[in-house]
């Protein structure tokens, strides 16, 4: 048996002995995914459980280097990992920007103080991170940002607002792109880390149409930020912006892929329009719709390992975060209007028991911001248009 068949056995009968039941449910509601943090919540003693045996073996960030709090797992063996959680159902143990977004950065760029410091709280989820980028004036063209970071001695002192601040109620920490300099717009930006508790710093909710939002606004009036927690050099935060924002746009594609767990589009329809004699859904243009996007979305799956695969091996062109980004949003916005086209009159409930609480429309009305969040699809397609199909500009 080779070593990567040994540690595939091992894996699995590790994984099955350590991820209990509830851990391999579909995830019913957000309190199902864990986020971690100075103060955690666990919808079961069992999501605690999961976590700590996944974050003691490293396997929360699998193939961070172990000296950081990862499994230090090469490419193949992190893959072997993914495909026995995913053939088992088992959930993710931890979600969190740290790990997806803040974590590639703080390894490229960070001092080995600043990795020492941050890296091994963000795989044991100790610290829950929010990203600092977008500002009300500041959206696609995020490099006029106008949050400014005046040099104080030892410390900077942060004044402006940012907005669509996902999760900032409940964050521990943010990474915040300031300006350093007014003189110059990418060349004026840095990168700053700060605790989220600090004097000066506070957050306001927004209302989604939807009902639900994680967003918020966020508000900093002379905040205090050491100069030890600048990541990379001063002025140059735009190169780290931009490295990150590959990583978040590579997180958001994941959505195109629908690893929910749950009923299939087709068993939705089924259940609410009906079946012909030979069990196949009794509305043949639905039908037909529904067997179109499931091949897209294999497609998408099968380009989403491939891609994965590049990048673990750091062959990936740097644009195609957003070519996936693009792909798996517009993907998902497509299952929830199918869902909604499936589901009847009763997707049309918006508070009701049986309707769990609307979460059919709401989550629809949701998805329509998929092609905005992470940079908007049109910001995308530019960017692809440019560095991949190496095409004119205007």
């Amino acid at each position: 048996m080779s070593d990567l068949a040994t540690f595939r056995a091992t894996t699995r009968a590790w994984l099955e002995a350590n991820c209990r039941a509830e851990m391999r449910k579909p995830m019913r509601a957000d309190e199902d995914a864990c986020w971690g943090g100075r103060n955690p919540s666990f919808s079961c003693p069992e999501q605690k459980l999961w976590l700590d045996r996944m974050a003691e073996r490293g396997w929360t960030v699998p193939d961070w280097p172990s000296e950081y709090g990862g499994g230090g797992l090469t490419p193949a063996e992190s893959k072997a990992l993914r495909e026995e959680m995913a053939s088992l159902g088992c959930r993710s143990p931890l979600y969190s920007f740290g790990i997806s977004m803040l974590g590639p950065a703080l390894l490229k760029y960070g001092t080995e103080a600043q990795k020492q410091e941050h890296l091994p709280k963000i795989a044991r989820g100790e610290i829950r991170w929010c990203q600092g980028y977008s500002e009300p004036n500041a959206g696609s063209d995020l490099a006029s940002l106008a949050t400014s970071a005046e040099d104080a001695g030892d410390h900077f002192v942060v004044n402006g607002q940012k907005v669509w601040t996902s999760y900032a109620d409940k964050a521990d920490w943010i990474f915040c792109l300031v300006r350093t300099d007014k003189t110059t717009k990418q060349g004026g930006i840095s990168f700053l880390l700060f605790d989220m508790a600090s004097p000066g710093v506070s957050t306001k909710p927004i209302l989604l149409i939807s009902g639900y939002s994680p967003f918020c606004e966020t508000f900093f009036d002379d905040v205090k930020v050491p100069k030890a927690n600048l990541l990379g050099e001063r002025n140059k935060g735009w190169d780290v912006a931009k490295y990150l924002l590959g990583h978040e746009r590579e997180m958001i594609s994941g959505m195109g892929l629908g690893t929910g767990g749950g009923p299939s589009l087709g068993e939705i329809a089924v259940k609410s329009i009906g079946a012909e004699a030979d069990g196949r859904l009794d509305d043949p243009v639905l039908r037909a719709r529904i067997a179109l996007f499931e091949v897209r979305a294999e497609a998408f799956r099968a380009m989403s390992e491939r891609f994965i695969d590049e990048l673990k091996a750091r062959r990936a062109h740097p644009a195609q975060p957003s070519m996936m980004k693009y792909v798996g949003t517009e993907l998902n916005k497509q299952r929830h209007e199918l869902m909604m086209a499936a589901g009847g009159s009763d997707v049309l409930e918006w508070e009701s028991e049986r309707s769990n609480g609307g979460t059919a429309p709401r989550t629809w009305l949701r998805t329509k911001a998929n092609s905005i969040e992470g940079g908007t699809s049109e910001v995308q397609l530019n960017i692809i248009a440019k560095r991949i199909l190496e095409l004119p500009g205007a």
